[in-house]
């Protein structure tokens, strides 16, 4: 037990790096974003965007322009959120475990008296470092940004926004997990799961618009989370992030299942 903590203390401090970098990346972002909200006061966004399809509005989330919650919808939480950060945490997970086993690291981890349900539960554990920091930091300071241009946003809207976005990143990572116990290069995982959000990111936002195939859109992560919503009314459903945590609980033990089975 001793040896998988130190495994997964291990792959946690190896994260803090890049959960700074992404946190600070995020957070400057962020902060323009908001600046150029300031800039551009007075000026009529909704005739900005009513010539634009159905399907790009949903797909940006483009409710409210108007006000700065709507703003941070399209702007930060379904570009930066929806998109960069699942890509972002797809990727990573696809390398998790994949990148040991292509380094021949992952036979020394196996030679400690660990089972590897325990060893893969650590290191899906140490991605959420950088997945709580982002939330956890980004939130207040966009609060903060919102407050210093004069504005005001709802701090429980905020943090509902920053909270159920955790169910959605973790079925981002747990779809790069799967990959990264299906494959033996780290590369091939990691595409595939760039790819794959990407897809079903595509699959919800445009072709789930089209009436002929309104069912597809129900396979996207995407269509369980919405933040727009959330920051302009505190409007959620919670049978959407049970959904979320099922589907990732059936990624993860699918995960389970690929690495028991595999010769490596």
């Amino acid at each position: 037990m001793t040896t998988v903590l130190e495994t997964a203390r291990y792959e946690g401090r190896r994260r803090l790096r890049g959960a700074a970098i992404l946190t600070a990346g995020v957070s400057a972002y962020s902060g323009f974003i908001v600046w150029y909200f300031s800039v551009l006061e007075g000026i009529d966004y909704e005739d900005v965007f009513e010539d634009l399809p159905p399907a790009m509005l949903e797909a940006f989330g483009i409710e409210s322009l108007s006000t700065v919650e709507g703003f941070l919808g399209a702007q930060v939480f379904n570009f930066v959120w929806l998109l960069g950060l699942g890509l972002y945490f797809a990727y990573i997970g696809g390398g998790a475990v994949a990148g040991d086993v292509e380094s021949e690291r992952m036979d020394l981890l196996l030679a400690f008296p660990v089972s590897r349900a325990r060893l893969l539960a650590e290191k899906f554990a140490a991605l959420l470092v950088p997945m709580i920091a982002v939330n956890a930091v980004g939130g207040p300071i966009i609060y903060l940004f919102v407050l210093a241009i004069g504005e005001s946003v709802s701090v429980a809207n905020l943090f509902f926004a920053h909270l159920l976005s955790i169910p959605y990143l973790l079925v981002c990572a747990g779809i790069g997990f799967a990959f990264s116990v299906a494959v033996d290069r780290a590369s091939i995982a990691e595409r595939a799961a760039v790819g794959t959000v990407f897809v079903l990111y595509l699959v919800e936002s445009v072709v789930g618009g089209a009436d002929a195939y309104d069912w597809i859109q129900y396979l996207s992560p995407t269509q369980y989370y919405e933040p727009t919503p959330i920051l302009i009314e505190g409007t959620y459903e919670i049978i959407d992030t049970a959904i979320l945590l099922v589907a990732f609980a059936g990624l993860f033990i699918l995960s389970q299942a690929l690495f028991e089975r595999r010769d490596i």
